[in-house]
C-alpha cells in the first residue's frame, strides 16, 4: 500500500500556500540580487555579513556614503524584513496546515485569548473537550503554545480560518471579542457552518439583538447575568431558599439559617431530609464551600446548599417564610451595568433598593431603578449611613475594581457586623482576599463566563455555585464498576461529594453508602476542579 503523505505536505499544494512560497522565493531572489550588486560594487561581502571591512576601507565621502547605504540596507533586508517574510509566508502557513488534526470533531473554537479564556481552557482540558484558540500574532501564538495552550494561527474574521478549523464539526464557536468584532465573527462562521452553535459574549445590551440577528445561537450578557446572580444571593424580606441551578427535574438552592431554629445545630440534628424533604449537599460559610458532614455545626452565617424537587423547595420556603424578616432596602454599592442589573431584579421581586454611586454621570443611566440614589463616595461613613447601611438586610458590592470591593467589604463589615455582604470579583486571584475581608459570598465574572459556556456545551441549565465549585457528570471508571459507593472511597480520597446517581431506574439523590456503581450509571458529583483532577489521577 502506498504510504499516505502527511497533511501538511498536501496543504502546500493549495493555491494560497503556493502563492506565499512564491512570494518568499521572490524576496530571497531580491536579496541575492542585491548581494551580487553590492559585491560587484564593493568587492567584498564583509560589511553585509557584519564581519568588518577587512583591508578595504573607503576614505572619500562618496565611499563612506556607499558604506552607510550597504550597512542600513543589509540590516533592514536581512535582519528585519527577511524574518517577517519567513514567518508570514512560510512559518505561519506551515503552522496553519498542521495545527488541526484531520478528524477532529466536537471541538470548541475560541476567537480570542481574553480574561475568560485561560479558565475556560483549563476547564475544558479537565473535561477532555478539544479546543483551539485563534491567535493571529506569531509572537503571542508561540507564547501560548509554550504554555501548553492549543493555539492556532488565523484571523478571526477570515472564512478560511474557520474552514481549516472544520467549524461544521465543532460543538461550539465562542465569539469573545468586542461587540462589533463578534458580529463579524458570527456572520463569517455562519457562512462556513450554518448550524454550528455560536456563543457570543456581549458588552452592551443594545448589541444583543444585533448578534442574534447575525446568527448567534446564544448571546451571553455576562454583566447582566452577574448582577442577577448577585441579587439572587441576597437576603431581603423574609428568609427563603435561593435557586441557583437545576439538574434534570431537581433544583439546587441555598438558604440562610440566620435567625432560624437551625442556628447552633449540627446537620445530623437538623435532619433536613426527614423534616423538609431536601438533601443537603454542602454548606457555604463565609464565602467557602464545604461538603456536608453530620457533625457540621450551622452558624448565623451558614448557607446550606440543598437539592430537591420543585415541591420540596416550595415546602422549604413555607417553613422559612416566618423567619429573618427584614424589609429595609438592600444597599447596592456601584451603579454600573452590574449594579443596575442587580437592582432591577430586586425591584422586580418587590425588594426595595438603594444605590450608592460615586460618579454623577451615571445618574441618568440609573434613572428610577432604585428607591433612592446617593451620589457620593461609599468609602465615607456618612454616605453609607445615609444610604441605610445600619438597617439594610444586605450589601451588594458591584464595582469593577476588585481592590475597592475588598476595601468596602472590610469597611461594611466593621460598620454593620451582621449584614450579609455579597461581592462581585473580576479576577479569581482576588477570591481569597475578599473572603478575608469579610464577604459572605463572592461571585466571579470569569467563573460565570466559564460556567455559561460549559452549560451550553453540556446542554443543561446554568448551575453557578461560585467559589470554584462545579457539578460533574461522569460514568464510573472501570476501576470503580461494581463497587459500592462506600467501598469506592470517592469522598474520602478525593473530596468530591456524590450528590446523585443516575441508573436504569431513575435519579437517586444523596445515594446510600450501599449503592452499587454500575458501568452504565452516571455519577453527579459536586466539588472543585482540583478534586476532579485527583479523582482522575486515582481512578482513571
Amino acid at each position: 500500500m502506498k504510504k499516505r503523505r502527511p497533511k501538511w505536505v498536501d496543504a502546500f499544494q493549495e493555491r494560497r500556500h503556493r502563492r506565499n512560497v512564491r512570494a518568499l522565493a521572490k524576496y530571497l531572489a531580491l536579496i541575492a540580487a542585491i548581494v551580487v550588486l553590492y559585491s560587484i560594487l564593493f568587492g567584498t561581502l564583509s560589511t553585509m555579513t557584519t564581519l568588518g571591512l577587512g583591508d578595504v576601507v573607503f576614505l572619500s565621502e562618496v565611499g563612506r556614503l556607499f558604506t552607510s547605504i550597504v550597512l542600513v540596507s543589509g540590516i533592514l533586508m536581512v535582519f528585519v524584513v527577511l524574518p517577517y517574510a519567513f514567518i508570514q509566508f512560510f512559518y505561519t502557513p506551515w503552522l496553519e496546515a498542521r495545527a488541526v488534526p484531520e478528524r477532529v470533531e466536537g471541538h470548541v473554537v475560541i476567537a480570542k485569548w481574553d480574561n475568560i479564556a485561560p479558565a475556560l481552557v483549563d476547564n475544558m482540558e479537565l473535561r477532555g473537550i478539544p479546543y483551539f484558540v485563534l491567535e493571529a500574532d506569531p509572537g503571542r501564538l508561540t507564547a501560548l503554545r509554550e504554555e501548553g495552550v492549543s493555539a492556532t494561527p488565523g484571523e478571526i474574521d477570515d472564512r478560511a480560518t474557520y474552514e481549516r478549523l472544520r467549524v461544521p464539526a465543532a460543538s461550539l464557536v465562542l465569539a469573545n471579542a468586542n461587540d462589533t468584532t463578534n458580529t463579524n465573527v458570527t456572520l463569517t462562521v455562519r457562512e462556513v457552518g450554518p448550524s454550528t452553535p455560536i456563543a457570543a459574549i456581549v458588552e452592551n445590551e443594545a448589541s444583543v439583538d444585533i448578534l442574534e440577528l447575525a446568527g448567534a445561537t446564544r448571546v451571553l450578557n455576562l454583566k447582566q447575568q452577574l448582577g442577577e446572580q448577585l441579587a439572587n444571593r441576597m437576603n431581603a424580606g423574609h428568609a427563603e431558599a435561593h435557586v441557583i441551578g437545576s439538574f434534570r427535574d431537581l433544583l439546587i438552592a441555598e438558604f440562610p439559617v440566620h435567625n432560624t431554629p437551625f442556628v447552633g445545630r449540627t446537620l445530623r440534628e437538623t435532619d433536613f431530609k426527614e423534616v423538609l424533604g431536601v438533601n443537603v449537599v454542602g454548606v457555604l460559610e463565609q464565602a467557602q464551600f464545604a461538603p456536608p458532614e453530620p457533625d457540621t455545626r450551622l452558624t448565623e452565617h451558614s448557607y446550606p446548599v440543598v437539592i430537591g424537587t420543585e415541591d420540596e423547595i416550595a415546602a422549604l420556603n413555607e417553613f422559612l417564610c416566618i423567619y429573618d424578616a427584614n424589609y429595609s432596602p438592600v444597599l447596592v454599592i456601584g451603579g454600573g451595568k452590574v449594579g443596575q442589573a442587580a437592582a432591577r431584579l430586586l425591584k422586580r421581586k418587590g425588594v426595595p433598593v438603594n444605590i450608592v454611586e460615586r460618579s454623577e454621570r451615571l445618574r441618568d443611566a440609573i434613572g428610577e431603578i432604585p428607591n433612592q440614589l446617593f451620589i457620593g463616595d461609599a468609602a465615607e461613613r456618612d454616605v453609607l449611613m445615609a444610604a441605610g447601611l445600619r438597617d439594610a438586610p444586605g450589601v451588594l458590592l458591584t464595582t469593577n475594581d476588585d481592590a475597592m470591593n475588598i476595601y468596602l467589604a472590610v469597611y461594611c463589615r466593621r460598620l454593620a457586623p451582621d449584614v450579609r455582604i455579597v461581592s462581585r470579583i473580576t479576577h479569581d486571584r482576588n477570591m481569597e482576599a475578599i473572603r478575608r475581608a469579610g464577604a459572605d459570598l463572592a461571585l466571579s465574572h470569569t467563573s460565570l463566563g466559564v460556567e455559561s459556556v460549559i452549560a451550553l456545551l453540556k446542554g443543561r441549565a446554568l448551575v453557578f455555585l461560585g467559589e470554584g465549585i462545579d457539578l460533574y457528570e461522569l460514568a464510573p471508571p472501570d476501576s470503580l464498576a461494581g463497587q459500592t459507593l462506600a467501598g469506592s472511597g470517592i469522598a474520602a480520597r478525593t473530596g468530591l461529594n456524590v450528590i446523585a446517581v443516575q441508573d436504569g431506574v431513575g435519579l437517586v439523590t444523596n445515594p446510600p453508602a450501599a449503592t452499587v456503581l454500575e458501568p452504565d450509571s452516571i455519577l453527579l458529583m459536586m466539588g472543585s476542579h482540583a478534586q476532579l483532577r485527583t479523582f482522575r489521577d486515582i481512578f482513571e
